[in-house]
């Protein structure tokens, strides 16, 4: 007897199995938790297969799952190109989203492929400065959405994640030891007063390693263990790690990611893009630390 997939449990699937788990995947989909759990049991029972490891703290696919998971996405996709192309109704247009540097990756990649996936033909221009010059921009218009990184909970601004501030070193480094500490922190970085804050308040001498605004400059110096630097807990690059000193560099306070253009009225597209935003930075979690050498 032939047996036809549905879609929508296809669909329910691949948000799982991108997201990491049901709740983050109904937030991304707009359904209740319940309705995308019920959808995932449909799909295993029409399978007659386990397609989900539910034993560990994590849900993970199993191999089952993992041969699905390709079919699932090809399935959807030519679904959704069939429905752009055979309707009149497909959003179009061009929305402007600015996000600092630091906190592009690993969330906002994944945010753009999944409002791709709904709506093709609506192009995302994303920006990438610090969060001075977003916060300007968005003022006078020039981008419809931003994300920034600041020590407040600002006033007129959606606060999406509170995550603390770490230092960061080379892979078993030792800048970190050395004094005065040498340090690389970009000119207009939003992070760099704080760090110096907290130097003056422990009474740690400290150095300007080099004085540029270049992210890929400040990065290679301190990858090269030259200098240290603070950054957002999750969002160092995988050429550095979290520095585990004990007391030897002052603490850090923690820091927010704040939402600016997510309550304006721009209908269905926006707002899905919104909703994507703020489900994958809500989620966004530290990564591994591995511990510095002693």
């Amino acid at each position: 007897m032939l047996r036809n997939l549905d879609i929508t449990t296809l669909r329910s699937f691949v948000a799982v199995a991108d997201s990491g788990g049901v709740t983050r995947a109904a937030g991304v989909l707009n359904l209740t938790q319940s309705a995308v759990s019920m959808q995932l049991k449909r799909l295993e029972e029409l399978l007659g297969l386990e397609l989900l490891d539910r034993t560990g703290r994590t849900i993970a696919l199993t191999a089952s799952g993992e041969q699905l998971l390709a079919y699932a996405r090809r399935m959807v996709a030519l679904n959704d190109e069939l429905i752009t192309r055979l309707t009149d109704q497909a959003f179009e247009g061009e929305i402007v989203l600015g996000v600092p540097h630091d906190i592009v990756y690993p969330a906002i990649p994944r945010v753009l492929q999944q409002f791709n996936a709904s709506y093709p033909r609506v192009k995302v221009q994303l920006v990438t400065a610090n969060t001075r010059n977003l916060k300007d921009r968005f003022e006078r218009g020039e981008c419809d959405m931003i994300l920034t990184t600041e020590p407040d909970k600002t006033p007129g601004a959606e606060m999406v994640a509170a995550i603390p501030l770490v230092w960061v070193g080379a892979p078993g480094g030792v800048a970190w030891r050395k004094r005065p500490v040498e340090l690389a922190q970009g000119r207009s970085c939003i992070f760099r007063p704080i760090v110096l804050s907290a130097f003056e308040t422990a009474g740690i001498e400290w150095n300007v390693a080099l004085d540029s605004d270049s992210d890929r400059t400040i990065e290679a110096t301190v990858a090269a263990d030259l200098a240290v630097m603070a950054m957002l807990d999750g969002t160092q690059p995988p050429h550095v790690e979290v520095i585990n000193h004990g007391s030897a560099l002052p603490p850090l306070p923690m820091h927010y990611i704040n939402f600016y253009g997510g309550d304006r009225e721009g209908g269905e597209v926006s707002e899905t893009l919104a909703n994507l935003l703020r489900v994958t930075f809500a989620d966004m979690k530290p990564r591994a630390r591995l511990k510095a050498a002693v």
